[in-house]
């Protein structure tokens, strides 16, 4: 049996090893081989369509991988990971060469773009906070109100937080639509077909439901009753009522659950511009002096600069500033992130405690950041009544934690669902979560990060695990979570947090440590863009050497690319994305034109719209 297994494994990693020069020759920059290589490929695949043949190239890679890593190839492995990801990107920016960058109006965004025919199923993708919502309410507002699109009959918005409160029941089409607009079933309409209509689903980064699209049972009746997963993947299909119109809204991390031949449009809210953040600071603070304090400050931190984009962000940066000035005159301002959220986590308990006692505000923030990091572990933004018994909040006093900390968490019941809760903003959900798991491991010594939990290990160890942690993450989902605990280690900041604190960690020693940790792990890793959110880390805990050494050189123009270490491209990767500089146009060559700086600067060059 043992020999059997053995043979199995050799012949497989034979195999691989065979496929895997085609594939480094398909990964090859000189296209015109590429291309003839790609079709080699494509060869062994043949009588595959488009999405079986997408499949078998994952499935190999997945093996691929796993043999690499069960053959202690970490590095090689690694390296097949970046590339993978490489050649998706290239595939993705290949299939539409004709099809530039446009901006559409929400009003237009079933009208296409020009010389495109009318496109059937919209996915708006979009940074949780940053207006996915509000762009449909104002469509349909619009359409309400006579102002605009008035050739659609129907409109019916759901929300994935009201349909995961249905997964178990049945519903055909009709009778969903039925169930949640009364006013059609009074009206007696039994049938969409002969009308225009509009599908609205908001939030798929926040579906329960299974969605699956290659296994799943056909419907193209919408008089017949089956699952609520199976009518949307009929409806997403286009095998259920093909004449209709649908619009997604989801955040980055989910959207890949859509298949890419069901999108007619990928549409990306992408915020406030810097003009319009300049807008909205001067328009919250009517004294002019206030509002260009608030800016110069914003401006002189670019890590709070670039998260501004986001509206509530640029909320939550206005009331902490707006408190700081008011109340602590001559105070110092907060710089980065977790500072920010420090300061207004303080704001929220003041409030709190003209209500309430201290002792209540602080077990209210206690079982949130719980519930929080428990709920970001499995990547959810809602929560349920069941979510909240779980992490030993009584049912009966949810009404009074949202009510007290109405800026901070709440209670939402649609017309047809039971109550749901949520963070105000995702960015408060990893704040809360990290904040949990430091003081867990302050007060008990317990790593929340590790599976097998151990008491009292050394913060050096603690720090280096949720590291660890985060990158293996696949969607980045623990990055920002990350870089909050980081900023949680500082003396500094956890003085602010007095109140919540029973004692305050060392600081210093561990610091150095981990300081020195990271920089090892950017040294490692072999994507730019996986580092990037180191970078952020080793912000929040003031150490910017690396950045630094980089900026010295492209200030004096002694920069040589053809001697950096992977930490250094990591950090010119990680200038570039965070200067002040316009991107419309990235030019590859002021660096190098070299194959290994095109890899190197692929996040540059993707985030740019033009690259020379």
């Amino acid at each position: 049996q043992h020999e059997s297994d053995w043979l199995d494994d050799f012949s497989l990693i034979g195999y691989s090893q065979s496929i895997l020069k085609k594939i480094q020759k398909v990964l090859s920059p000189d296209y015109p081989q590429c291309l003839e290589n790609q079709r080699e490929v494509d060869e062994l695949l043949e009588g595959e369509d488009e999405e079986e043949r997408k499949r078998s190239r994952e499935a190999f890679l997945k093996i691929t991988l796993h043999f690499l890593r069960r053959m202690k190839k970490e590095r090689l492995a690694d390296c097949l990971q970046c590339s993978k990801n490489i050649s998706l990107k290239i595939e993705k920016n290949s299939r539409n060469p004709d099809r530039p960058e446009a901006t559409i109006r929400q009003e237009d965004i079933f009208k296409g773009l020009p010389g495109k025919e009318e496109p059937k199923i919209v996915l708006t993708k979009g940074v949780a906070g940053i207006g996915k919502t509000v762009l449909t309410q104002k469509f349909i507002l619009d359409w309400a109100e006579g102002k605009a699109n008035q050739d659609i009959q129907f409109i019916f918005p759901f929300t994935f937080r009201e349909l995961n409160v249905l997964k178990e029941e049945k519903f055909s089409l009709v009778e969903l639509v039925h169930h949640f607009f009364t006013e059609t079933k009074e009206a007696g309409i039994c049938s969409f077909e002969d009308f225009q209509v509009v599908f609205i689903f908001d939030g798929l980064d926040e579906c329960r439901l299974p969605l699956d699209f290659h296994n799943t049972e056909l419907i193209t009746d919408p008089r017949k009753s089956t699952s609520v997963e199976v009518l949307l993947t009929n409806l997403i299909r286009g095998k259920l009522l093909p004449s209709v119109h649908l619009w997604i809204t989801t955040r980055p991390a989910a959207a890949n659950q859509i298949p890419s031949d069901c999108v007619n449009i990928l549409t990306e809210v992408r915020g406030f511009t810097d003009p319009q953040k300049e807008q909205y600071f001067k328009k919250r603070f009517s004294d002019d002096k206030l509002s260009d304090k608030v800016l110069s400050h914003m401006k002189t931190s670019r890590s709070i600069h670039i998260m501004c984009h986001i509206p509530v962000f640029c909320w939550i940066t206005a009331t902490v500033l707006e408190d700081v000035l008011k109340t602590r005159e001559g105070g110092e301002l907060p710089k980065n992130l977790t500072e920010m959220y420090i300061h207004f986590l303080v704001v929220q308990t003041k409030l709190s405690n003209i209500k309430y006692n201290q002792y209540k505000s602080r077990k209210m923030i206690e079982s949130l950041g719980k519930l929080a990091f428990n709920e970001l572990q499995k990547d959810n933004l809602i929560f349920y009544e069941s979510d909240l018994t779980e992490c030993g909040i009584d049912i009966k006093e949810a009404s009074v934690y949202s009510g007290v900390f109405t800026q901070l968490f709440r209670e939402e019941r649609g017309l047809y669902q039971d109550k749901v809760f949520c963070f105000i903003h995702l960015s408060v959900q990893e704040f809360l979560a990290a904040l949990h798991v430091h003081l867990t491991f302050i007060k008990s010594g317990i790593n929340l990060m590790e599976e097998q939990q151990s008491t009292f290990q050394r913060e050096n160890l603690f720090y280096q695990c949720s590291v660890d942690k985060a990158l293996e993450s696949p969607n980045g989902h623990l990055d920002l979570f990350l870089r909050f605990l980081f900023g949680l280690s500082l003396q500094s900041n956890q003085i602010l947090l007095r109140g919540l604190l029973t004692q305050p960690g060392s600081g210093s020693p561990t610091k150095e440590e981990t300081v020195q940790y990271i920089k090892i792990k950017i040294e490692e890793i072999p994507c730019p863009e996986k580092s990037i959110n180191l970078f952020h880390c080793l912000n929040e805990l003031n150490d910017r050497s690396l950045v630094e050494e980089i900026q010295k050189s492209l200030r004096s123009g002694s920069l040589s690319t053809d001697k950096l270490s992977s930490a250094q491209w990591s950090a010119l990767v990680f200038i570039l994305l965070s200067s002040e500089e316009d991107l419309d146009v990235f030019d590859l060559k002021k660096y190098s034109a070299s194959e290994v700086a095109l890899l190197r600067l692929l996040p540059v060059v993707t985030a740019s719209k033009k690259a020379l």
